[in-house]
């Protein structure tokens, strides 16, 4: 990164730019039906417009006392709210607003980064601004333009650790039917020289490439695999294209071309989904099963959520705010937005239940909001050689690791 700090350029003081909860404008209480408690995506606070991620956060190496410190700060804001029962949303980039604050705290662990002469820990200091400024642009809703500058100081952040890390990181870009390029990262093992078993990870929509490094680093490379990633329709990367129907279509074009990549065992290719990203990596078992050796997803969002009226009524406001944004139905009526996610459903489109050819896995937890038992059992009932792990909710820090590290050898295995 030059001298001149990328964050000084992108923000500069604005009072006048939209606040996030104001973005999607269906009728709904921004703050949700009821607390809900999830293991991937936290808890919602009733004074909260975010769900706050501890568990996901702390794992992708943020400490526990630098979240609440933040999280304090905004707390503690007298400044003006756009809704003053809700806590994160102070009105622009300023002392108590949401993306200010996170990204001071990335800022602060940038210049760190910046006066370190060791790599290894410049590059370790690097990873943690990128993970601050990735939280300061959470829940990344299109539209949202200080939240898209501190995703682009995410990204900045994150290219400048990789270049320090002893794993090695290839930007790749992948033609879309026409419609442009599209940027993903390949992440290497650092012994071997390849071509080596990938695994294709299709993250959740509240997600940024580099919110998977940590899987990476601490599951994929010590098994020798690598690990492709894209990021969702509708943001970071592939914010020109929102989410459709063919919730898979970028993905299939990146698994097509994946055979091309000398770095990849074209015979080895596997993907793990997280939430929604479960969608996609289930709906490319059907669609390309030629091309793939199996199939992971963790709290998979596949059926339940997108055809329950009742179930979307009770989760969180701000993750049906993510949903519509995606779509593009950011000021629909809700009853409109419900009929148009029931057509997202794997099951409405008679994928699930059909019988896919390649082993499936599926991890829930008991009480899932989100994700009940059944939508993971029906994606392993589907599967021609499926697998079902449940995942215990205590300890959760533990068990997430012990899920993680299963699915891993399952995937190696397959």
């Amino acid at each position: 990164m030059s001298g001149t700090n990328l964050s000084e350029i992108l923000f500069k003081p604005s009072f006048k730019l939209p606040e996030t909860s104001t973005l999607v404008t269906r009728a709904r209480h921004p703050g949700g039906q009821g607390p809900v408690l999830a293991a991937l995506d936290g808890a919602n606070p009733s004074n909260w417009y975010r769900m706050i991620n501890r568990l996901l956060w702390i794992w992708r190496g943020v400490d526990a006392w630098e979240i609440e410190e933040t999280l304090a700060r905004i707390a503690a804001s007298k400044a003006e709210r756009t809704d003053d029962r809700l806590l994160d949303t102070v009105i622009g980039y300023r002392p108590g607003n949401w993306i200010y604050e996170w990204s001071h705290q990335g800022m602060a662990w940038q210049q760190k980064a910046m006066d370190e002469p060791q790599p290894e820990v410049s590059g370790e200091q690097w990873l943690k601004a990128a993970n601050f400024y990735s939280i300061a642009a959470y829940p990344h809703l299109p539209g949202d333009q200080l939240a898209e500058q501190a995703e682009t100081l995410a990204n900045r952040a994150w290219e400048e650790a990789a270049s320090r890390l002893s794993y090695q990181l290839k930007a790749l870009t992948f033609p879309i039917s026409g419609e442009g390029i599209l940027t993903g990262f390949l992440h290497l093992p650092s012994e071997g020289n390849g071509p080596f078993p990938t695994v294709l990870v299709c993250g959740g929509l509240d997600m940024l490439q580099n919110d998977t490094y940590r899987l990476f680093h601490d599951y994929f490379a010590p098994a020798g695999m690598a690990m492709l990633t894209i990021d969702m329709p509708s943001i970071g990367f592939s914010s020109k294209w929102k989410l459709s129907q063919d919730s898979s279509f970028l993905h299939q074009q990146v698994l097509k071309a994946m055979a091309d990549i000398p770095w990849i065992d074209p015979q080895r290719i596997t993907a793990f989904g997280f939430r929604f990203g479960a969608n996609i990596a289930v709906r490319l078992a059907y669609l390309e099963s030629q091309r793939l050796r199996g199939v992971a997803c963790l709290g998979p969002v596949v059926h339940a959520l997108l055809t329950d009226t009742g179930r979307q009524d009770r989760v969180p406001g701000m993750y049906m705010d993510v949903l519509a944004s995606r779509i593009g139905m950011a000021h629909a009526s809700d009853a409109a937005l419900k009929i148009e996610l029931s057509r997202y459903s794997l099951k409405t489109q008679g994928l699930l239940g059909r019988r896919c050819p390649i082993p499936m896995l599926a991890g829930y937890w008991e009480n899932d909001p989100f994700s009940p038992k059944e939508e993971a059992t029906l994606i392993v009932s589907s599967s021609s050689s499926g697998t079902l792990l449940a995942v215990k909710p205590a300890p959760v820090y533990q068990n997430f690791h012990h899920a993680l590290l299963n699915i891993r050898d399952w995937l190696k295995k397959n």
